[in-house]
């Protein structure tokens, strides 16, 4: 199969690659800013399973040229996509009242608008033989009716966004066979976490979350559409 993930160079983005790697023959385009990050994850799926492929591209969800993707797409994927993991984001831990323009902005060109940008990209490349599937990583943050923390205006209310989008893109592309759901990520350990709240230790690790959301992608299609799905660690 031939899936494209995003944030692939750490985390939860480059444990998803990894787990799909061991999961058999799939082909990963892998996408970060990072190029050493890049190299490193390509370097570690070669050395589990020689069958599946990473493609790594360095790729800046706020501003690059899709052109490179496409190409990929078209000569190394035979212009399929059978998913997308939309995992890539940024968050600023800041007082709402501290937040400036310049952070909102950034926070929605990378956990929004980038992911919309992506999808309008490849929308095109899925649903042909195959049912096509798009995950989107959002968070409990973002999930109506739970709790919410201070100094993630930001962050969860992109979240939030995230969330209502894939809701809406379930509907909308259900007559071009792509299904679109939702996972709203409890806290998981990530230098992300690490960077946004130094003190905290995270439940889950970013190898777990990374099992969970590979086996989604390749399977939670097949009987789920249009859902926003909570992901946290209960006791």
């Amino acid at each position: 199969m031939n899936f494209i993930v995003t944030g692939a160079s750490r985390g939860i983005g480059f444990e998803t690659v990894l787990q799909l790697v061991e999961l058999g023959t799939n082909k990963i385009i892998a996408l970060s800013r990072s190029k050493s990050g890049l190299s490193k994850l390509v370097e570690e799926g070669n050395q589990l399973n020689a069958n599946s492929r990473i493609y790594p591209l360095c790729f800046d969800l706020k501003n690059s040229d899709d052109s490179q993707l496409l190409q990929l797409i078209n000569t190394e994927f035979n212009g399929t996509v059978d998913g997308l993991v939309n995992n890539a984001g940024t968050l600023i831990n800041k007082p709402f009242a501290e937040l400036s323009r310049e952070d909102w902005q950034e926070v929605y060109d990378v956990n929004v608008f980038g992911v919309t940008s992506l999808i309008k990209s490849i929308k095109s490349f899925m649903g042909k033989e195959n049912k096509g599937h798009i995950v989107n990583i959002g968070s409990m943050g973002g999930f109506q009716g739970t709790e919410k923390f201070s100094g993630l205006s930001a962050y969860s209310s992109s979240k939030g966004a995230l969330a209502c989008l894939s809701e809406c893109l379930a509907k909308e592309f259900e007559d071009d066979n792509i299904h679109v759901n939702c996972l709203a990520l409890g806290a998981v350990q990530t230098e992300m976490l690490t960077q946004a709240f130094p003190d905290y230790t995270a439940p889950l690790s970013a190898k777990e979350m990374g099992t969970f959301i590979a086996d989604f992608i390749v399977n939670g299609h097949k009987v789920m559409n249009g859902k926003v799905l909570p992901v946290a660690f209960k006791n």
